[in-house]
């Protein structure tokens, strides 16, 4: 077995990074700058448990004896360990992760350094060190890897396993103040227990949220009877997600004058709901291979449900092109950099009748307002994501196909997640979990780590841990290496604190042909100009954008971002008259006009667009005189140009 730190390779940079990334990390602008990160806020205190009924301190004892005899059964069931080959893996485990923490400081420290050279060589002894215990360990690793690898391999202990890790995560206590209220609640916890398949798919995907295994089944129970669909597949797999990560409540961001909305959001109908998406195939592509793992993070919003909704609709009628883009790192959060406008200063126009979301594409934000957007966006369409913030800046992490990639911040090795995790550990857990069946290997050396009582840890990066920790750590990064996975470079660092990016677009190619551009005068006298039969009068691309449209055939974006451009429409008018001019719009934000100069006219026309909160409206009627046959329209925007999608143009004789 090769055990040697691989190299990552890195997409899109010439070069390499050495595993966990500990060499070069390019410089990005950050909220606060690049510096040291800081440990997360500790959460607040759990409330003091609940009193025990005379039922519940008896399911108490009964939970409390099938924890210990589980204990029994796993410790017994152990393979027998050389305490000499054990002690010198132990020791090397602790080597190695003191020197990836020093190495990591290090690291840092260079980028906040005002000794530039003192910097350097720390972090030049940090590497060489780390090196040396590498190589120092590879041994003692390769040779308690190898005794193991069968032993792990194997599914004989996994009931066992994972029904004591559910009362052990539960607590016997928290089981019996769940099942004491009531035959119903008991009768939960006993079919729990009893199916050693959920647990096991529970204890996979991490298990509850705060441990309460107890609710977890009652949500479960609940989306069975509410869906028939829920049992299989990934719709089982969504339904396993939200009652994992539903376990503890969380809270809904209703608008403000929502002042009757429901206070949490209803894990039942979270589930319905995306799966209503998923059948009508709103939600991407990739979102039926998720795991029940990655289906945690793509259900676990404040969002109401119908916000969710109107993400999705919002997206397909205004900006379809992020919905179809072929670069999955910009899938959909790409409306984050052409969209939400980066600054405060227009916040406090936000509306108390919209939910914070919509209110974020509306008025903008800093860098927490537009990561949140991100996240919520991206949530929207089933794609996984994840807080990820780093020292001074708040940014975001996704699922692609090809790994999970950092938008808006540093590359790896500058951020964290709410647990305390290092941005490098969560990689390389997201790496190895990508080989689901390899994967379990390391969780069954985690799980026995539990049973002999080593304190969880979080990866390499985190405090040492136990024996079965690091044999789980080792053979996680034997996963990755034997994978051959790659890390996904950031994307938007130079938008951190900017509206405007010098990343190159992978943009779609749309061809418009004539019959796109085809314009059609009804019998009435009705003219109708697709929008994408203009001639746009501008040097420069991006400004106005041509994609495909939900409605069926194109549609014209004018971006807020750009300088401005001028498009014109050249046309047959029937007769000579005046037209009432109306455009088919959406927009996401207030307070939009467009100018429009019929022929050589001295005067301009101006046309307030309405406020479509990303629906699909016409604007108010404009009266415009045309000739009879050749007739030009030029079309300008008023500032502040913010982004508008026109599906087309109607002119309508006056009678």
């Amino acid at each position: 077995m090769n055990l040697s730190f691989s190299k990552i390779r890195n997409v899109n940079t010439v070069k390499t990074k050495h595993w966990l990334g500990m060499a070069y990390v390019s410089t990005a602008l950050v909220c606060g700058g690049l510096s040291a990160v800081a440990a997360p806020k500790k959460a607040p205190p759990a409330p003091p448990p609940a009193p025990l009924t005379e039922a519940g301190e008896i399911l108490l004892a009964n939970y409390a004896a099938m924890l210990t005899e589980l204990q029994t059964e796993i410790i017994e069931a152990l393979p027998a360990i050389d305490e000499q080959r054990k002690t010198a893996f132990v020791k090397a485990y602790q080597t190695e992760s003191d020197a990836l923490a020093t190495a990591l400081s290090a690291t840092r420290a260079q980028a906040k350094a005002k000794d530039k050279e003192a910097a350097a060589k720390a972090y030049s002894d940090a590497r060489e060190a780390l090196a040396s215990a590498q190589a120092e360990a590879q041994g003692p690793v390769e040779a308690i890897l190898n005794q193991l690898d069968g032993f792990l391999a194997s599914d004989k202990l996994d009931a066992s396993l994972v029904k004591y890790i559910v009362l052990a995560q539960a607590t016997p206590r928290g089981l019996a103040e769940f099942a004491q209220q009531g035959n119903e609640w008991e009768a939960l916890v006993n079919k729990l227990l009893a199916d050693d398949d959920l647990m096991k798919r529970m204890v996979e995907a991490e298990g509850a949220n705060g441990g309460n295994y107890g609710q977890a089944m009652r949500i479960y129970t609940d989306i069975q009877k509410a869906s028939p669909r829920a049992g299989e597949g990934i719709l089982g797999r969504l339904a396993l997600g939200v009652s994992l990560e539903h376990a503890v409540p969380i809270k809904q961001a209703n608008p403000q004058t929502a002042i009757n909305a429901p206070a949490i959001v209803d894990p039942v109908q979270r589930y319905l709901q995306f799966e209503k998406a998923y059948l009508n195939g709103e939600l991407d592509p990739a979102f039926k291979d998720l795991s029940a793992w990655e289906c945690r993070h793509v259900v676990n919003g404040d969002e109401p449900d119908e916000t969710l909704a109107w993400g999705r609709e919002m997206l397909r009628n205004y900006r379809p092109d992020h919905i179809s883009t072929k670069d999955f790192r910009w899938r959909y959060v790409k409306a984050v950099k052409t969209d939400v406008k980066y600054g405060s200063q227009d916040q406090k126009n936000d509306l108390p009748s919209l939910q914070k979301y919509q209110n974020m594409i509306n008025t903008g934000g800093v860098c927490g307002r537009r990561a949140f957007f991100g996240r919520f966006i991206l949530r929207c369409f089933g794609i996984p994501t994840i807080a990820r913030p780093q020292k001074g800046h708040a940014t975001l992490v996704h699922w692609t196909p090809d790994g999970w990639v950092i938008n808006l911040g540093a590359g790896w090795t500058w951020g964290w997640l709410h647990t305390g995790q290092q941005d490098l550990d969560f990689l390389a857990y997201t790496q190895a979990r990508a080989a689901a069946e390899k994967f379990t290997r390391v969780q069954r050396a985690q799980w026995i780590g539990a049973v002999l009582g080593e304190p969880k840890t979080l990866g390499f990066h985190d405090e040492a841990s136990g024996f079965w920790n690091g044999v789980a750590l080792y053979r996680q990064r034997a996963i990755v290496e034997e994978s051959k996975a790659v890390a996904l470079a950031a994307v938007g660092q130079d938008i951190a604190e900017a509206n405007v990016s010098k990343e190159a677009d992978i943009v779609e190619d749309v061809v418009v042909t004539e019959a796109d551009r085809g314009i059609i005068t009804g019998p009435d006298g009705v003219i109708t100009i697709p929008a994408v039969a203009c001639r746009v009068t501008t040097t420069k691309p991006g400004k106005i954008v041509f994609m495909k449209s939900a409605l069926g055939g194109l549609q014209m974006h004018y971006s807020r971002i750009g300088d401005p451009a001028t498009f014109e429409y050249t046309f047959e008018a029937p007769a000579a008259g005046v037209y009432e001019l109306v455009a088919r719009v959406v927009t996401v934000s207030p307070d939009q006009r467009l100018l429009v100069t019929p022929n050589d006219a001295n005067e301009t026309v101006d046309i307030t667009a309405p406020y479509t909160i990303g629906m699909w409206e016409q604007t108010p009627p404009a009266r415009l005189p045309l000739v009879k046959g050749r007739n030009v329209l030029r079309f300008t925007r008023a500032e502040p140009v913010k982004g508008m999608t026109i599906k087309d143009f109607t002119l309508t004789p006056v009678k």
